[in-house]
């Protein structure tokens, strides 16, 4: 069985051109996996949108009614980040359930990735952040309802802390929530994970690293999670407009090798999600997004 790479045309809309979420940077990602002969390796799947029935496990009724409804107030939408539209409604359901989609490949064979997803900063009541619905929480409570999970870890390596996530699953010992991110940046106002890793201004590579191999074994060990969602967002990197970090592209690279390689010598079957980036040049931003895919197809391969 070959990898399974979700994507769908639909992860990206327009926003305008003004808008500094680089919404195009899906397709953009996709098509250079395709060019280059990565996605040749994989099993590339397309999902539907995800059914209301799943959201729901995660998010009140009120809220995924009014948000697929357009029935948004201006306010919400602007701590949202994005402009209401019927294609935003379709794209947040799109890759709610490839994250779904990539989590069952994941599950029944031990590694996928979706190539969009990683939403952790939307709550059961909200979206904020650019985070409409959140794909990791609906993902591991889909599995949790129809095959058997009982104990799932996230990994986020978001230089944002994934306050959604963490809030969602606060008082739940079924999943563990590890959040690596800057310690100065959004959100202002961090919520409580089982594990917080808080980096400062500037943080390098080797640091880094450090911390993310200090960390990341003592959590499998201890709590021996059944499956791991590893959100790769790539604001850490150095050219990143809100990320405040500075990795390089080798430094993204060698965290993806580690996190999904420990994963996979433990035998625990991983989902990786994309997250954010908002480097200046589009071209950094499709590359560090890129590799993660590249080295999680390198692994199925071994």
């Amino acid at each position: 069985m070959t990898i399974a790479v979700v994507y769908h045309p639909g992860y990206s809309v327009d926003l305008g051109p003004a808008h500094r979420f680089p919404m195009h940077k899906y397709r953009l990602v996709y098509e250079r996996l395709a060019a280059e002969g990565t996605l040749a390796q994989a099993q590339v799947l397309q999902p539907e949108p995800a059914a209301t029935s799943d959201l729901r496990l995660v998010h009140t009724h009120d809220y995924v009614t009014r948000f697929l409804a357009g029935a948004m107030s201006a306010q919400e939408m602007r701590v949202l980040g994005f402009p209401w539209s019927a294609p935003l409604a379709r794209r947040a359901r799109l890759a709610t359930q490839g994250t779904i989609t990539a989590s069952l490949m994941a599950w029944h064979h031990g590694l996928a990735c979706n190539l969009a997803g990683g939403s952790h900063h939307a709550f059961a009541d909200h979206g904020e952040g650019f985070s409409v619905f959140n794909d990791l929480a609906i993902a591991i409570r889909v599995l949790q309802r129809d095959h058997g999970l009982q104990r799932a870890a996230i990994i986020d390596c978001d230089v944002h802390q994934g306050n959604g996530t963490a809030t969602i699953f606060a008082n739940d010992p079924s999943v563990w929530t590890c959040s690596l991110h800057g310690a100065h940046n959004y959100p202002f106002h961090k919520v409580r994970s089982s594990l917080d890793i808080a980096l400062p201004d500037g943080t390098e590579d080797a640091a880094y690293l450090a911390a993310l191999q200090m960390h990341l074994p003592v959590v499998l060990e201890r709590f021996q999670p059944q499956m791991v969602w590893y959100l790769a967002g790539v604001d850490p990197y150095q050219g990143d407009t809100l990320g405040r970090l500075a990795l390089t592209l080798e430094g993204l690279r060698q965290r993806d090798a580690y996190v999904l390689g420990t994963c996979t010598r433990a035998r625990i079957p991983v989902v990786t999600t994309m997250g954010g980036g908002y480097a200046r040049e589009i071209e950094h931003i499709v590359e560090a997004h890129a590799q993660t895919v590249r080295v999680a197809c390198a692994l199925d391969s071994m």
